[in-house]
């Protein structure tokens, strides 16, 4: 049941510009796969991220029968599995069926929905009734199987983390009502509560309507004209606009413990996050100077000495008096076997459930007490997990680069290594071609590989300043990606 996937359209990033509906859908699925020079590629959606103790078994277990037993985060909190044989498509979707994890054949790569990790743990509305609604009504909405699988629902749950995601359509938690957003735009529409999930499944059928004769993949793929009227259009039946403008950088979880009274404020109407260093992804805990700590693909020789020297990975943390939870940056979004056992037991020990995060971290719900938590936090940081918000890796993301796919022009994963410094105010993400599969949003340094090396820019939503081309030189490299990621504001 393996399909050759096309190429992917060009990213926003790129000279190609918006990408239009010129050829079929090249988004990877479970029943739709990739070719990859590693083998072949899932991608298993996973709807807010969350994940109950079983279904991330069912990962593990997929991924060890029919993979290279390693897990994926992407930046829309669902996993990829790599390495997969030919034909194992039918057994793949048997599996992920049986627990649940592909509720709708027809649905599957439709089911595209991030949600605030944190929300219900630190003092935040919950979110999970109103996430399962709007899971069901994609899947139950017959026209919602024509969205393709880069169109995206948000549920935010009012601190602006996942607002600042650009989502085609954006739910914002905001008292007994939710704010609906289209788009980039800076309108929104208050609409209740109970009415949100219904009113965001209107808005993307209202999209696939709109995107007839524009070509569309996306709302901000619509001509100006066009998506103008369809904000238009639902908000008509929403009320009137609100000016919201959208959060220019998204706060990721900051690694170790959270509960209660540790939500973001944000100013009613301002939609500006206060300013963090996020993580689009992260690396294990290494020995200054060492790479033993890392997975096999990681490792590198560094002959320009130690990548730093002041600080370990993940620095002692004072003990909390107790957590709602536990949240964890991993290792350039790649999990060994190890890592997601150990993530999964210590769910089931407590909260019962994991939240991936459109970081490509996990937080992993309780509660905990200050013991608990500690140990917890002891033992995922001895595996290789990222506890600490002071690590070197903090903010450090990659694609998957050389040796795994073949439009890669470098090894961006341990060049990523090789560069690695003190910790930065912004994140840094690593591509091995144009494509930038897999970046970041919002505010954040941009290395490219190039045939002529490596071209440094910094990012702020869809700008961006003249580029720095670095030649083949580490050293140099790694000084101006610590200069990049270091700029004040």
């Amino acid at each position: 049941m393996l399909a050759a996937m096309p190429d992917s359209a060009p990213s926003p990033l790129s000279a190609g510009g918006p990408a239009l509906r010129d050829g079929g859908d090249a988004c990877p699925g479970t029943l739709r796969l990739h070719r990859a020079d590693d083998g072949a590629l899932a991608r298993v959606r996973v709807p807010g991220g969350v994940l109950s103790a079983d279904r991330a078994e069912a990962l593990l277990a997929a991924a060890g029968r029919f993979g290279d037993g390693e897990l994926h985060l992407t930046s829309r909190g669902n996993v990829q599995l790599r390495g997969l044989g030919a034909e194992c498509g039918g057994g793949l979707a048997e599996l992920l069926a049986g627990a649940g994890l592909l509720p709708s054949a027809a649905h599957e790569r439709a089911r595209n929905i991030v949600a605030s990790p944190l929300a219900g743990l630190d003092g935040s509305p919950a979110l999970g009734e109103r996430l399962a609604e709007l899971d069901a009504l994609v899947c139950a909405s017959a026209a919602a199987a024509s969205l393709s699988g880069r169109f995206l629902f948000a549920l935010d749950d009012g601190r602006g983390d996942v607002d600042a995601l650009g989502a085609d359509v954006t739910l914002i938690a905001d008292g007994d009502a939710f704010l609906l957003r289209i788009g980039p735009g800076d309108e929104v529409f208050r609409i209740p509560a109970a009415e949100g999930p219904r009113a965001a499944l209107r808005a993307a059928e209202a999209f696939l309507r709109a995107a007839r004769d524009a070509g569309a993949w996306r709302v901000k793929d619509l001509p100006d004209p066009v998506r103008s009227e369809l904000v238009r259009a639902v908000g008509a039946a929403a009320g009137p606009a609100e000016h919201r403008p959208r959060p220019r950088t998204a706060k990721a979880p900051e690694p170790g413990t959270h509960g209660p009274g540790d939500a973001v404020e944000t100013t009613p109407g301002s939609g500006a996050a206060p300013e963090t260093t996020p993580g689009p992804g992260a690396a294990p805990e290494t020995t200054p100077g060492s790479t033993d700590a890392l997975p096999d693909a990681h490792r590198h020789a560094n002959p320009h000495g130690p990548a730093h020297t002041a600080a370990p990975a993940n620095p002692p943390q004072a003990p909390p008096a107790s957590a709602a939870a536990l949240a964890v940056d991993v290792p350039l979004g790649r999990l060994t076997p190890g890592q997601w056992r150990l993530l999964t037991a210590t769910a089931r020990r407590y909260g019962g459930e994991l939240r991936l995060t459109p970081w490509r971290g996990i937080v992993v719900p309780g509660p905990f007490t200050g013991a608990e938590a500690a140990d917890a936090l002891g033992a995922l940081a001895a595996a290789g997990l990222i506890t600490s918000p002071d690590s070197p890796w903090t903010g450090v993301g990659a694609c998957i680069g050389r040796p795994g796919c073949a439009k890669s022009l470098a090894d961006v994963r341990a060049e990523a290594g090789a560069a690695l410094g003190p910790a930065g105010r912004l994140p840094v993400y690593w591509s091995g071609c144009e494509r930038r599969c897999g970046h970041p949003h919002g505010e954040w340094i941009d290395v490219v590989a190039t045939p002529d090396g490596h071209r440094i820019s910094y990012v702020r939503g869809e700008r961006r300043d003249p580029p720095a081309t670095v030649r083949d030189d580490p050293a140099a490299l790694a000084a101006a990606v610590a200069a990049a990621r270091a700029r004040a504001l």
